[in-house]
């Protein structure tokens, strides 16, 4: 199977109502070439999974501003104002989860388990409408798992199998969101052939990744004028 493939090529996958996840945190690891061409192509009523909204002019932030999102599931949305504009007139629903959850709910469901057990929120509205069990005299919230059609990530070095390399913080929340979609598509800074990532140096296995673009505008043109053509 030919893992890489180009902007154009990994969007179509996406549908009307489709969901989402997007990897980075304050767009730090964000996939910036996927979201332009995800916005420019204009999929519409999608939900969202994602640690924040990122800014109004980058990231995720453009599409929110693009109003292409029904529902966004995040843990902050403090630095796009647009987002809590559309949540408070009832344009976009917005369900906030504390960080820490929001991650182990992700992990459950790439690794097949049936939820996670927190006492994060509990005597919150967090806890509003949620199963509750009690353990060695503790309460715990029950968070289900959170799975998506399709995770769109970033990675700073990537082999033509998928095997994943992130330099710095930027793996946030790639890591744990790449065996949790159906279909993994990961923007990588710079691909290069089976063998030139040591094994171990592999941060994220490529058996997780289903299609490679590449990033640092490379497919730009390209994306632009199948943009024009369609």
């Amino acid at each position: 199977m030919v893992k890489v493939i180009s902007l154009i090529e990994a969007v179509s996958k996406i549908h009307d109502g489709d969901t989402l996840m997007v990897g980075g945190f304050m767009t730090n690891g964000s996939p910036e070439n996927l979201i332009d061409t995800l916005v420019e192509r204009n999929i519409q009523n999608l939900t969202l999974i994602c640690n924040d909204t990122g800014f109004i002019n980058k990231g995720i932030g453009k599409l929110v501003c693009n109003q292409q999102l029904t529902k966004i599931i995040t843990s902050h949305i403090g630095t796009n104002k647009e987002t809590g504009r559309q949540m408070m007139a009832g344009e976009t629903e917005v369900t906030l989860v504390p960080q820490g959850t929001l991650a182990e709910q992700i992990r459950a469901a790439g690794f097949g388990l049936g939820g996670v057990l927190t006492p994060t929120g509990i005597g919150t509205r967090v806890e509003d409408n949620k199963q509750t069990l009690t353990l060695d005299g503790k309460k715990y919230l029950v968070e289900r798992p959170l799975k998506a059609d399709i995770a769109l990530l970033y990675a700073s070095k990537v082999d033509r199998f998928g095997n994943m390399i992130y330099y710095g913080s930027t793996n946030n929340f790639n890591d744990v969101m790449a065996s949790a979609a159906t279909v993994t598509i990961v923007e990588a800074e710079e691909i290069v052939e089976v063998g030139e990532i040591s094994p171990h140096e592999v941060m994220t296995p490529g058996i997780f990744v289903d299609y490679i673009v590449r990033g640092g505008g490379a497919d730009h043109d390209e994306r632009t004028e199948a943009i024009f053509d369609s």
